[in-house]
């Protein structure tokens, strides 16, 4: 999933039109991925201060090209593709701060122990996945029907549990935004915005004008997730089953199509200036004041640091002017 942020951003630039660079990223612990093309680059601030950074080369969970460049298909596989990358760059970034003393392994130790952080992995995104299908669509529909006995309008009932699961979406934000990490986590999120937003404005990459760039970005992962909502509120709408079991069976099918939706609108709003896409991408601007938060210089330097290792912005910004 590409990663930076919104709209009102826009009126706190001062370095000309805003174009989309592609780049996107994720806030991890006490670090920055980002990614560009083939590589991703992970810049973690360790305890004693110093940045570590690994860079990798991206490869997709799946061997073919093809379903990544068909519109609507492509989503589906870039959000497990995020999910997978998002999860293993934050267990790189986990492994500076975990309190065990380290442990010199063989080479087959090693292997052993790469093959079952990579299972882990797997098991965790499926946990992720499954809990997600069931807190944002299954959940807000045995909600929304006990309001079914006062109407019998199906509009009435899709946007009821279309609020509904947008309550759940922005609670759960709010609860995990009151703990000391994640707040943390949420400043590297706007400082991730922020070296974004300076490189698309056409200012230079330093710390004084990311600090001055704003923390929102019309292509970042919660505004994603709003337009899921949304989204998903249309397709519901269309589910006429008369079993309870087949509704919500149809509602968790859905959810790819309902991604691969939502992910050609947030492509579209990233590339775009259109005053519909501006609008259309307001509601997710405003969530992502809950996730993203103002960052220290250390942070921003940190940021700084995570691009610069995968995108050369001063050969960007030159071929875009």
């Amino acid at each position: 999933m590409e990663a930076s942020q919104p709209l009102l951003l826009i009126t706190t630039e001062t370095g000309g039109n805003m174009r989309s660079s592609n780049i996107g990223g994720q806030a991890v612990l006490e670090g920055i991925m980002m990614r560009n093309g083939g590589k991703y680059s992970v810049a973690v601030r360790k305890s004693d201060g110093e940045i570590a950074v690994d860079v990798q080369d991206y490869h997709s969970f799946i061997p073919w090209k093809t379903p990544l460049k068909i519109p609507f298909i492509r989503g589906i596989f870039n959000f497990i593709d995020s999910l997978v990358v998002g999860m293993k760059t934050l267990m790189y970034s986990a492994s500076f701060f975990e309190e065990e003393e380290e442990v010199l392994l063989t080479e087959e130790e090693a292997a052993k122990q790469e093959k079952k952080d990579k299972l882990i992995m797997s098991v965790t995104v499926a946990i992720a996945v499954v809990l997600a299908a069931v807190l944002f669509m299954v959940l807000p529909y045995f909600l929304s029907s006990f309001v079914e006995k006062y109407t019998s309008s199906r509009m009435v009932m899709s946007i009821f549990e279309g609020v509904i699961r947008v309550a759940i979406f922005l609670i759960y934000i709010f609860l995990i935004s009151r703990t000391k990490d994640i707040k943390r986590t949420f400043m590297y999120h706007g400082a991730e915005h922020k070296c974004i937003n300076c490189i698309e404005h056409g200012l230079e990459l330093n710390v004084e004008n990311v600090r001055k760039s704003s923390k929102q970005h019309k292509r970042c992962g919660t505004s994603f997730l709003f337009f899921v909502m949304i989204v998903s509120i249309i397709f519901c709408f269309f589910i006429t089953a008369e079993s309870q079991v087949l509704r919500v069976v149809i509602r968790i099918a859905l959810l790819p199509i309902i991604a691969g939706v939502s992910y050609e609108l947030i492509r579209l709003a990233g590339s775009s200036d259109n005053a519909v896409i501006n609008v259309l991408s307001q509601p997710g601007m405003l969530v992502q004041n809950m996730t993203t938060k103002e960052p220290d210089d250390s942070m921003i330097e940190v940021a700084i640091r995570a691009v610069e290792e995968v995108f050369d912005w001063r050969t960007w910004q030159k071929e875009n002017r």
